[in-house]
């Protein structure tokens, strides 16, 4: 699979602390970069039949629909799709009006990722999100009338802005909406973002860990109420609309990351990055040169990234893959670690398969970091 990051936005949310630019300046400088690099790297994947292609962000939306097509086209002359394959777009609300659709919907682009975040205007505000709480439900219903059904909207709980009560509000107008995907996070305080800086000088109250946890727990059982799987801590589907893309990840299969600040792994233990640098990626790659920096993990880097991912999903971490990929002290470990937990039902196993409950998925990177090898 193939993961292309577009680092452009119209202007920085203040959660974020993603990398991306607000200025467009060197946008055709980028994409023709960003095609330099798949022609580079058209040898890094094992598997040249994709099972998915991924445009994430920044916002990906702030493209031409031709430039995405270009995109497409370039990663076609060296990869053949899968009859299925799932292209995902990340979308901004603002951005999917009715000529950026018709140009979508004419491209091979069948799944879209929408950053709706809330059906509120005072928690977009709070956000600094670029779109109204009209264009957060008026984007998902013209995405749809485009025929676009596999559709994800990202949702964020726990701001200052909300509460218990509008939580189930934007819930409700989601399930309404006949959204069958969603993604959703509490609303957390990045360093070096706009929200740390207010909350340090008390323009805004910090989120609340006890609230935010209740509505979390209220979103997993409404959710199962209305048929939803939830397969990891932040993702929730309907039958047949889990992201196959982000499943990969879950899964510790290979894939290529194209742009700045984008990540690879080899599906064993190599993994690289791009600079997250704009004019430096554009500079490296107009030389013919790669813009990334690689590692190779260690067992216990490998292992410990095992606990952490697989964790935080309904599939749990296979042990027999793990006693297969790993000596038998680490292994020996790792049964010593888990047996107060499984005695306290904080883990279990089941079909030798190492899992957290799902009523105690919201201390999930704690459990799982207890575990590491350090």
């Amino acid at each position: 699979m193939i993961y292309i990051h577009i680092p452009f936005c119209k202007q920085k949310c203040s959660y974020c602390n993603f990398h991306f630019s607000t200025s467009l300046n060197f946008k055709d400088e980028m994409i023709a970069a960003m095609k330099k690099e798949i022609f580079l790297r058209k040898d890094d994947l094992q598997n040249k039949n994709l099972q998915s292609l991924y445009f994430g962000g920044g916002t990906p939306s702030i493209l031409s629909g031709d430039e995405i097509h270009s995109l497409i086209d370039e990663v076609l002359k060296y990869f053949s799709f899968n009859n299925d394959i799932e292209i995902t777009l990340e979308a901004n609300p603002d951005d999917l009006d009715k000529n950026f659709l018709k140009a979508l919907s004419n491209s091979p682009v069948n799944r879209l990722s929408i950053g709706t975040q809330s059906f509120f205007d005072e928690d977009l505000k709070l956000m600094n999100r670029a779109h109204n709480a009209s264009e957060a439900e008026g984007s998902i219903k013209r995405a749809q009338d485009f025929g676009f059904e596999n559709l994800s909207i990202d949702l964020i709980y726990g701001s200052p802005t909300s509460n218990l009560e509008i939580w189930k509000e934007n819930l409700n107008k989601t399930i309404a909406l006949e959204v069958p995907h969603i993604s959703s996070y509490a609303l957390t305080v990045e360093p070096k973002t706009a929200l740390e800086n207010w909350i340090a000088k008390g323009k805004v109250v910090n989120p609340k860990e006890e609230e935010q946890n209740k509505e979390f727990y209220y979103l997993i059982d409404f959710l199962k109420d209305h048929d939803f799987e939830h397969y990891e801590i932040s993702n929730f589907a309907k039958p047949g609309f889990h992201s196959r893309h982000n499943s990969s990840y879950w899964k510790y299969n290979e894939y290529l990351g194209i742009g700045p600040s984008a990540h690879s792994y080899n599906g064993l233990d190599m993994r690289s990055w791009n600079i997250a640098n704009n004019q430096q990626y554009i500079k490296k790659l107009s030389a013919n040169l790669l813009a990334k920096e690689e590692e190779i993990l260690s067992q216990e880097d490998q292992f410990n990234e095992m606990m952490m991912i697989g964790l935080r999903t309904i599939w749990g971490v296979d042990l027999e893959s793990l006693k297969n990929k790993f000596p038998e002290k680490i292994v020996e470990e790792l049964y010593t670690g888990i047996k107060h937990k499984l005695e306290d039902g904080i883990l279990i196993i089941e079909n030798d398969h190492l899992k957290i409950p799902e009523k105690h998925w919201f201390m999930a990177d704690g459990i799982a970091s207890d575990l590491f090898i350090v």
